[in-house]
């Protein structure tokens, strides 16, 4: 390590120091400062660990949660950046506050990292592993068409050519190209019917060979499945791991087997099956047994703001991240499995880390809600009226508030058991900075 760079890790460590001891939060500030000392600080940083890179559009928070749940069972270091501060500053933060692993001894980093920051990240970090989780229309005014984004980071994950590329092998997309890395792939084999075509809705599902239209012999939601094309013979790549039966799902929990072993996680939805299987496909890829996936998914819990579920006196309260159609299509799948009345908030925002287009919201199938036990019904946020306006055509009647001590009062006087709140992320953090000032979580670094 160079003087420089040992300046700007002192001079960021301490910044992060005073950051926590007198305002009792983190920051990505530390890593910002550390960056315009020495622009390269990074790959001193993680010199001396065994690096795992999870990326795409949905998903990234939890399975990086649910990898390092099972990995802390196998390996004495594991660095992570829980909150998904995910880009540069974020990443370089979350090793200036890790522990001192010595040059005898390897330490595993698990990272979530932003899909259009990876190109540059690569460039001063060595993978050993990428994950690649799926990719979906998601802030247009940052990422472009889906196939902008996957050209991120196919070109981030080509700075490690010798890493190994983990893929979604159920999205069409992710067999579009050949990589230069070694690939492996995992997805759902669990059914298999007569072949059908996804909704008309969706995005990602023409032959990248021919383009005609793909068809599904299993469709799981969206433009994931087992797909073949009709007219030149493309499909699915054969799976390294493989889900092949799902248990049980509810609104909280779900089951299933993966390459014979039974698993369980402690957040519900189908699509939160698809991040457990990457964490598992990860653990298998370094020969971890089923015995420490099954503790570390026992021991893993929704993290901020992914299902995270909390009191506000006897209401019990639970934020679902919402940032894109398919997602938000898959927590409106969630509510659904909800098997009693409650009382829902919808929060938007139009921030540049939201994607500052709010236009998806008007592809999210909210028209699913009016089949649904709900008592109350507010939004709020930066544009709180263009989501009211929203649900209202999807057959609900939503009360505009104005600030989140409203919403947190609204809460207090609902006569449902359960709140759920659907936030934007920017919205989610706000959120819980106002729940953590009122007591009712603890503050997390941001």
């Amino acid at each position: 390590m160079t003087i420089r760079s040992e300046f700007a890790k002192l001079i960021g460590k301490s910044s992060g120091w005073g950051l926590r001891t007198f305002f009792h939060r983190g920051s990505t500030l530390p890593g910002r400062i550390a960056l315009k000392l020495d622009p390269k600080i990074l790959s001193s940083l993680t010199k001396n660990y065994e690096i795992v890179v999870i990326t795409g559009t949905n998903g990234k928070t939890l399975t990086t949660a649910l990898t390092v749940g099972i990995l802390k069972k196998a390996y004495k270091h594991v660095v992570t950046n829980p909150t998904g501060a995910n880009m540069i500053t974020g990443i370089v933060s979350t090793f200036l506050k890790a522990p001192k692993v010595r040059d005898s001894e390897k330490g595993m980093a698990v990272l979530e990292i932003d899909e259009a920051s990876l190109p540059k990240i690569t460039e001063y970090i060595k993978p050993s592993l990428f994950v690649f989780t799926n990719i979906f229309r998601d802030q247009m005014d940052r990422y472009g068409e889906i196939y902008t984004t996957y050209d991120f980071i196919v070109k981030g994950a080509a700075n490690s050519p010798t890493a190994t590329v983990l893929l979604n092998g159920d999205s069409p997309l992710f067999h579009s190209k050949e990589l230069v890395n070694p690939v492996k792939y995992y997805g759902f084999d669990h059914e298999n019917h007569a072949p059908l075509r996804a909704h008309y809705n969706t995005e990602g599902v023409l032959c990248p060979v021919c383009h005609h239209i793909l068809d599904f012999t299993m469709n799981t939601y969206a433009n994931l499945g087992n797909y073949h094309c009709a007219n030149c013979g493309f499909h699915r790549p054969e799976l390294d791991y493989k889900l092949s039966e799902l248990t049980d799902i509810t609104s909280t929990s779900s089951e299933f087997v993966i390459d014979g072993h039974s698993y369980k996680i402690n957040v519900g939805g189908l699509y939160n099956i698809y991040n457990a299987l990457a964490a598992v496909s990860v653990a298998e890829y370094f020969n971890l047994s089923p015995k420490s996936i099954k503790e570390g998914f026992e021991t893993s819990r929704a993290v901020f703001g992914r299902q995270e579920t909390f009191q506000i006196g006897a209401k019990q309260v639970t934020i679902i991240l919402i940032k894109n159609p398919v997602g938000a299509n898959q927590a409106l799948e969630l509510l659904k499995l909800v098997n009693e009345p409650f009382s829902l908030v919808s929060l938007l925002n139009a921030n540049y880390a939201d994607g500052i287009d709010t236009s998806w919201i008007w592809d999210a199938n909210f028209e699913l809600l009016s089949d649904l036990d709900i008592e109350n019904s507010y939004t709020g946020g930066v544009r709180t009226s263009e989501m009211a306006r929203r649900l209202r055509i999807a057959g609900l009647e939503p009360e505009e508030t104005q600030s989140l001590d409203q919403i947190l009062e609204k809460i207090k006087a609902v006569n449902s058991d359960k709140v759920y709140i659907l936030a934007t992320y920017t919205a989610m953090l706000e959120l819980r900075e106002t729940l953590a000032k009122a007591g009712y979580i603890s503050g997390e670094m941001k």
